[in-house]
This record gives C-alpha cells, sequence and structure tokens, in this order.
C-alpha cells in the first residue's frame, strides 16, 4: 500500500525558528528599556542577537546544562528579553521569579524549582541577598545594573562584564518541542505556589495565535510597551510574539508609575500595550488632568479582572483607544480568551455592544471552553447558566510540576479545572462572575462579586471598589462593598446603597459599606481580596 500519511517534515515548533528568523528578517528594528533619570536606552535588533548569543555562550561558561533551571529576578527590560531567548534555545529552562512575593514564597519557589543560576537587577540585589543563604540549590547569582546607581557587590558577576568577556555561540543546540522551555509558578493563594512548565510547542503555538487579526492583532508594525510584568505569565507572552513578528518594544524599566507610561505612550507613539484595570484607571486620571495624548494605541489589552464599564468608555470616548478584555491564567501560557466584537455587533446599539465588551470575549483558536455544574454536567450556552470553567488545549498545563496535588485540577476526561465561576452566552462569549472562592453564597442565591464591583466602579465618586462576603446568622454571607473614594471626594454608605438600589436586586444589594484608603493589591496588580477578608472577618452585616 502506497504511503499516504505522514508526508510532511518533521520540523519541530520550537523558539529557535521564531530567533533565528527575526535575526534575518528585522535586524533594524528597535528595542528600548525605560531608565529612570535618563534617556531610554536604545538598540536594534540585530544587536540583541548578537548580545543573546554572547549570552548564551555566558550560560554555557557558567557550567549550565540541559534542563537546568535559570532564574530571572528582574524588571521589565531588554536584558531580561535577552535571557527569555537565550536560557531556552540553549535548552535550558527560564524561570522567571516574581519580585514581589514574601520572602517564604520566593525561597519556596526557588528551592521547589532547584534553579541553579539567578540573574537579578541590582536594585532588587538586597531582597535577593536576604534569603541567598537558604537557597542550597542556586550556585550562583548575576547582577545586572538597571539603574544609573546601582552597584553589584563585590564578588559577583556583573551581567555586561560576562556578555564583554562571553564567545557567541555559533549554532543553537537541536531541541524537542516536548523540552521545557520555561516555567512558572502561581500566586499560591491556597496552598504552596505552584509550578507550570511550558514546552517549546506550547509557546510557538501561543505566539501563532496572539498574531490573529481576531486575537492580538501583532505584527511588524506595532510598536509595543511591555507593562505587564517579565515575572508574570510571560508577560502573556507578548514578549516572544513580538520578537517572532519584529514588533518595536519598549520596556518599562524599574518600578514604572503612570506618568511613565503617559510619557512613553505619548513620544514613542506606542500603539499596543496591556496591564491589569488598576493601572489604567491612574492613567486615566493623569490624562484627564494633564493632558496626555494616548491616541496612538490602538488597542489596550486588559487582563487579571475586568475593566469597569464607565473606564472603557472613558478610554474610547476620550482618548479614541479602544480596550479589549482578555482572560487566561499561568496554567495556559496564558491567553484563553479575546474579547472582539464579530462584524455584525458593530451594527448593535451602544448600550448592546458594551454589554458584550463586558465580557471576556469568546475562546483562542486552540482552547477549548465548557462550564460544568457541580455534579460535572456540561451547562449549555445560553447567558445564564453559571458554572465552573473548563479549558483543554496545547497551551494549557496537562499537570503541576513535581506535585500531588495536580489530579485534583483535572476531570476525569481530561480538562483543566479553572476555578473560576463563568456563563457563556449563545455566541459564545464567556463571562466570568467569580473565583469560586470570592462567590457569595447569600440565603441560597449566589451574588458575583465582580457584577456588584463593576456597578459601584461606575459611581463618579469611586476610584476602586472590592466587594467581600462577611458573615450573616440568617443568610449564611452578605456582600461589604470595600470603597475608595476619587482624591478630594467624599463617600457615605448610604450613597453607594441608594446608587445600587435600582440597579441590583434587594437580595444582591451589599448591606453595609466600608470607606477605606485603597484595595490592597497582589503582586501582579489584582485586587487582593484575601486581605480585606482579614481585615474584616469580625465585621457581622447589618441587621445581624
Amino acid at each position: 500500500m502506497k504511503q499516504l500519511h505522514d508526508l510532511m517534515m518533521a520540523y519541530p515548533l520550537t523558539l529557535t525558528h521564531f530567533f533565528e528568523r527575526s535575526r534575518r528578517l528585522f535586524a533594524k528594528k528597535t528595542l528600548a528599556t525605560r531608565v529612570p533619570g535618563a534617556a531610554l536606552f536604545r538598540y536594534t535588533y540585530a544587536d540583541f542577537a548578537e548580545r543573546t548569543r554572547r549570552l548564551a555562550g555566558a550560560l554555557g561558561a557558567l557550567g549550565l546544562a540541559r534542563g537546568d533551571r535559570v532564574a530571572t529576578f528582574g524588571w521589565n527590560s531588554h536584558r531580561h528579553l535577552e535571557l527569555y531567548w537565550a536560557v531556552p534555545l540553549s535548552g535550558c529552562v527560564l524561570h522567571t521569579l516574581n519580585i514581589r512575593l514574601a520572602a517564604k514564597d520566593l525561597t519556596y519557589i526557588v528551592n521547589h524549582a532547584e534553579d541553579s543560576v539567578i540573574f537579578a537587577d541590582a536594585s532588587l540585589w538586597p531582597q535577593l541577598a536576604a534569603i541567598l543563604d537558604t537557597l542550597p540549590t542556586v550556585r550562583q547569582v548575576v547582577l545586572m545594573r538597571d539603574t544609573p546607581d546601582a552597584r553589584v557587590p563585590a564578588g559577583l558577576p556583573d551581567y555586561e562584564a560576562l556578555l564583554a568577556g562571553a564567545t557567541p555561540v555559533g549554532s543553537w543546540p537541536e531541541l524537542a518541542e516536548t523540552d521545557a522551555a520555561g516555567m512558572c509558578y502561581t500566586s499560591g493563594t491556597t496552598g504552596n505556589p505552584k509550578g507550570v512548565v511550558y514546552t517549546h510547542r506550547a509557546m510557538f503555538l501561543h505566539c501563532l495565535a496572539q498574531t490573529m487579526a481576531d486575537q492580538f492583532g501583532l505584527s511588524e508594525c506595532d510598536t509595543v510597551l511591555h507593562i505587564v510584568p517579565m515575572f508574570h505569565a510571560n508577560s502573556w507572552c507578548v514578549p516572544f510574539t513580538s520578537v517572532m513578528v519584529g514588533a518595536n518594544q519598549i520596556f518599562a524599566g524599574p518600578n514604572p508609575q503612570p506618568r511613565d507610561i503617559c510619557e512613553i505612550v505619548q513620544n514613542e507613539k506606542v500603539t499596543f500595550t496591556g496591564a491589569v484595570p488598576t493601572v489604567w484607571i491612574a492613567v486615566k486620571e493623569l490624562c484627564e488632568n494633564e493632558g496626555w495624548d494616548i491616541s496612538s494605541l490602538r488597542t489596550i489589552v486588559i487582563g487579571g479582572s475586568a475593566a469597569p464599564r464607565t473606564l472603557q468608555q472613558a478610554y474610547e470616548t476620550q482618548f479614541g483607544v479602544l480596550m479589549s478584555h482578555a482572560w487566561g491564567m499561568t496554567e495556559m501560557t496564558p491567553l484563553g480568551t479575546v474579547c472582539r466584537l464579530k462584524s455584525y455587533m458593530q451594527e448593535w446599539p451602544e448600550d448592546r455592544r458594551y454589554d458584550v465588551r463586558a465580557r471576556v470575549g469568546y475562546a483562542s483558536v486552540g482552547v477549548d471552553v465548557r462550564i460544568v455544574d457541580d455534579a460535572g454536567a456540561e451547562l449549555p450556552w445560553d447567558g445564564t447558566s453559571m458554572g465552573e470553567l473548563q479549558v483543554r488545549g496545547p497551551w494549557v498545563t496537562a499537570g503541576y510540576y513535581d506535585n500531588p496535588e495536580s489530579p485534583q485540577r483535572f476531570t476525569p476526561d481530561g480538562w483543566f479545572r479553572t476555578g473560576d465561576v463563568a456563563t457563556i452566552d449563545a455566541e459564545g462569549y464567556v463571562q466570568i462572575t467569580d473565583r469560586t472562592k470570592d462567590l457569595i453564597k447569600s440565603g441560597g442565591e449566589w451574588i458575583s462579586s465582580v457584577d456588584v464591583e463593576n456597578l459601584i466602579m461606575a459611581h463618579p465618586k469611586v476610584l476602586e471598589a472590592a466587594v467581600i462576603a462577611v458573615p450573616h446568622p440568617r443568610w449564611v454571607e452578605r456582600p461589604l462593598a470595600c470603597v475608595v473614594p476619587k482624591p478630594g471626594a467624599t463617600l457615605d454608605a448610604a450613597e453607594i446603597i441608594d446608587f445600587l438600589r435600582p440597579k441590583l436586586a434587594k437580595w444582591a444589594l451589599p448591606d453595609d459599606v466600608a470607606v477605606i484608603e485603597a484595595v490592597p493589591k497582589t503582586s501582579v496588580g489584582k485586587f487582593d481580596k484575601k486581605v480585606l477578608r482579614e481585615r474584616f472577618k469580625d465585621r457581622a452585616a447589618r441587621g445581624a
């Protein structure tokens, strides 16, 4: 019988292809990093490629072998990008460490991953130095001078000196697409943080998806500003995709503030960026007060939590900038869904269009989604049935690294249990109603804290809002709204509750409002409700 199947080349889907393609095609394109107190540092893709090859040579000189974990502990920068590529292309595994973690969690993660070498920004050295004696597998730390006044302690290698003395690699090792390329750890809201290992194949396919017009539409024409931390879920994988397409890239540098973002977007004509909503609330206030021009942005991708409708409207009407929700997880490399209006929706009334845009969108190509009830039965896509969101696909984890809890997060038929509660409408748009731990169960009725928060954020005096459950002897739980007023504004509980009353069913209306100075944030800028729950754990609901 004549051969019919398997007549295509066995070409591995590895990041090596993207790097070599970019090196040859986009040598003239530019990359830049914000340096506090100085002009942007700029260089070309040709410079980047040469330095990455030198870095790979330096990794070999440090005695690193295939499979060794190489950690980074740094802000967003061109040096971090060089590590993004040199490490996995050398056959090692890139492990990005969250610089905002507590010492206990950071120690656990480094030891669990068995990191061999850590590349750290000099400005962050004190954090690392405090725990270095507790990291037995780490045999070397290399420091990167990220600020003009950065000093490298005696005895520690300097990144630039290391590169200057290195011999560039002449060729890359042959890699399998199933080889590990990188790893990130989840935030560890329950138990210890969990490691997710990304293969070359997963990242290759993920990058291709992000270039689709109905996803992020990243292309060579873009100028990308990286605000999402490079230690968080691969910075949403955008630095990898940007190199693949040859986009100009700007890295936000150490501890970027809203004014830094406004200045870069205006001066560099940035076309694409993304971050959690809290960043864009602050940027909006600054643009309104100081007149920054951010109209070059074709889109802002919103992740982490939902952007209030009022914020989306303000960016579109005041600045001509489209906000687009996306949803994903560390366990998904991280892209799961992106919100784009379908062609025929463009003609819908404004309110109806914004109702769609409030959702996190439909599943990316390559990702399957479903919602199930407590018994595991699949629920219909009718926009009202609410259940746990489950996913599967080529860039979804098949199991946590060296963790006995892995089986609990997967269904018998192989779907990953996200822990998010959602609805899916007939058009396929997913609406995240809450995390399972953040839903409020009151008198047999489920209350979505996210829905109530978005309504509160529409109040003209409100800057931020988070809704949590407080105990109630009759209803078990009742919602407490924790509200941050805008600067100079005064608020009281009655004003918020009166504002919500016509918009919510009586049982979903918060019983009380706590006016606070700021909503606590997680290490990646999301609202940290566990801190609020601890703070208000003894506050009984009114009427108890």
